[in-house]
């Protein structure tokens, strides 16, 4: 007797562990599908992002290329975005010389202020704070204005009626934000040159000509190169990032602030990262 009472504790454990082990396997086998799941969906958005790029180059190079819907796109990018640029010019170097000029007073460089940031302005703030703000103002445009016509269903309608939407709505936007987000990345660093004098009149008394001189005797030809190189990636992946979140947005009324809202978030993060490798392309063959 005493031995079956030893007995039966452990065939009473046996189905706990059975149950126990049913559940550890049933959790691993969600987490697999899970992954798998996530694998998939990366998978299938890479491959509409190949897609997409691919339509647009083939359209790029069409025979009836919409000119004047390029030319109007040209338009609301650049000339609509000068006075948000011009003020993000200026504030960047205007802060740039108060927070720099106490440190070269310091060292007795205080001449060495302009040349300093020119080649800051045009090397690197420039060119990465404006595709930045570019990429929340412009992105985000791009991203509500064509995610709203695929909830009211206006590419469709354009579609039948023979008009073709990749052409006309995202080949124009992403060749306009290529073309215009390097012109004024240029606009606002000269802008940004032009706070810096002023930053530098505030506690000193600098002429303008002078400034300007010792500005840009600072600056040579490779130090504008790899900026506009790179500014032109800035504006492709501004536009490629809006149109495709627009494009491919939802059919919810939501759906349109959340195409904005990855629009900007994603080529903020993208505009970030090219700037990375562009850097490094830049130190290795330089």
């Amino acid at each position: 007797m005493d031995n079956i009472k030893k007995i039966n504790p452990v065939k009473k454990a046996i189905p706990k562990i059975r149950v126990a082990t049913v559940k550890s396997m049933s959790k691993l086998s969600d987490k697999t599908l899970e992954k798998t799941e996530a694998a998939s969906s990366f998978l299938t958005d890479l491959a509409d992002v190949i897609l997409f790029i691919t339509r647009i180059i083939k359209e790029t190079f069409s025979r009836d290329f919409e000119f004047r819907e390029f030319f109007r796109q040209c338009f609301q990018i650049g000339y609509k975005s000068l006075p948000l640029i011009s003020v993000t010019g200026a504030i960047m170097g205007l802060v740039l010389t108060i927070q720099s000029r106490p440190v070269l007073v310091d060292f007795g460089a205080q001449s060495m202020l302009p040349g300093m940031v020119a080649v800051s302005l045009i090397r690197e703030m420039g060119p990465v704070i404006t595709a930045l703000i570019c990429a929340g103002k412009i992105g985000s445009g791009m991203g509500a204005e064509l995610g709203s016509m695929k909830v009211t269903e206006q590419i469709e309608a354009m579609e039948v009626s023979s008009t073709n939407p990749m052409r006309f709505l995202v080949v124009t936007r992403v060749l306009a934000a290529t073309i215009m987000i390097p012109l004024l990345i240029l606009y606002a660093d000269a802008f940004g040159i032009v706070g810096s004098w002023a930053g530098a009149n505030i506690k000193g008394d600098v002429t303008f000509s002078l400034f300007f001189s010792q500005a840009f005797s600072s600056i040579d030809f490779m130090d504008f190169l790899p900026a506009v190189i790179k500014s032109f990636f800035f504006g492709a992946v501004i536009g490629l990032v809006g149109t495709y979140k627009g494009y491919n947005a939802g059919r919810g009324t939501e759906s349109v602030g959340i195409a904005a809202n990855s629009a900007v978030v994603l080529a903020s993060l993208l505009v970030i990262i090219v700037d990375v490798i562009a850097v490094q392309i830049t130190d290795m063959l330089l």
